[in-house]
């Protein structure tokens, strides 16, 4: 049942206890192609200790949810002290369909934008948002409209992120990727699952050549409980750790494949090939029947990679991004 709502109604408050099962039932509606359950919405909102609940601005009208744009900045760091202080995220934002073309939407940024600038943030994403990112960013194919009013609100595109899908029924490794692997451990290198005390190189390696938020990843899911046969580490010749591949690190998810590094000056001897390929083998032992991951830069190496690998690209999201003037 469809409920006439008016404008003038509709109020614009912080998240209180009680909006969260509406929020989500409302999420479904307005974003049927990426709905959100109690137990995500649980962990990567509620216990993200970024959350502020004056940020998360809800449209209600009594007690319906018709809308919500999320506004987040840092209060812990990512890693050291860095609390990046000009910057801040919209992770997302929806307006129910019944609620739409009134300004509602254009309401709800421009609060969330405010509280942001009213934090100092003078610097403003769309999603790219981690670790705790619900989308890499914003897919215009499916959201048009979503598109138009964050163009209108003056955010820009940065790049895209491609997400991509490759289906493993029936998958086996490529015989090349086979003799690589031969060559490659003949030369002295080493690949397998890590143990408990190489966690401590796969956590340096992540963190200090790829960024601290693929170390917290990898952090939170081993924290979780992801079992550390969902990753493959490779070492060279000399025990140094190179480059790791693994699934299952988001949300639990054994068909969700990631993240993948390989150290800059190992590439091109086919390290990133070969790891790729062993933890797909892995996916399909486990009963896989795809694999699939949100990002990559589509002409990337990695993307490069992938599509030599069978994955095609599925959605396409716009990493935004919005600045005061100066």
């Amino acid at each position: 049942m469809t409920h006439p709502t008016t404008t003038s109604r509709v109020g614009i408050r912080g998240f209180r206890s009680g909006d969260g099962p509406r929020l989500v039932e409302a999420w479904a509606r307005s974003a049927p192609a990426d709905p959100i359950t109690a137990d995500r919405f649980r962990s990567l909102v509620l216990l993200d200790p970024n959350f502020d609940p004056a940020g998360l601005r809800i449209a209600a009208d009594g007690d319906r949810v018709l809308g919500a744009a999320y506004a987040v900045r840092r209060l812990t760091p990512m890693a050291g002290t860095d609390l990046e202080p000009e910057q801040g995220w919209i992770p997302f934002f929806f307006v129910a369909p019944d609620a739409r073309r009134r300004g509602l939407g254009r309401r709800l940024l421009t609060e969330a934008l405010d509280w942001l600038g009213g934090q100092g943030r003078t610097r403003v994403d769309f999603s790219s948002y981690t670790p705790n990112y619900v989308f890499p960013g914003l897919d215009a194919e499916a959201y048009p409209e979503a598109a138009g009013l964050l163009d209108s609100l003056g955010f820009r595109t940065l790049y895209e992120a491609a997400a991509m899908h490759r289906a493993l029924v029936g998958y086996r490794v490529p015989a090349d990727v086979l003799r690589r692997v031969g060559e490659l451990t003949a030369r002295g290198h080493r690949f397998g699952t890590p143990a408990d005390d190489d966690l401590v190189d796969l956590l340096d390696l992540a963190g200090c050549h790829f960024g601290p938020d693929w170390a917290c990843t990898i952090r939170g899911c081993l924290t979780a409980g992801t079992p550390l046969d969902r990753i493959v580490t490779a070492r060279d010749p000399a025990g140094r750790m190179v480059g790791w591949a693994m699934h299952g690190a988001f949300d639990s998810v054994d068909e969700r494949f990631g993240p993948i590094g390989v150290l800059a000056e190992m590439r091109g001897t086919g390290l990133g090939e070969v790891l790729l390929h062993l933890v797909l083998e892995r996916m399909r032992a486990r009963r896989a029947h795809s694999a699939w991951f949100l990002w990559t830069g589509a002409q990337s190496p990695a993307g490069h990679l992938y599509r030599k690998t069978g994955f095609t690209t599925t959605r396409v999201f716009r990493v935004m991004r919005r600045e005061a003037a100066r």
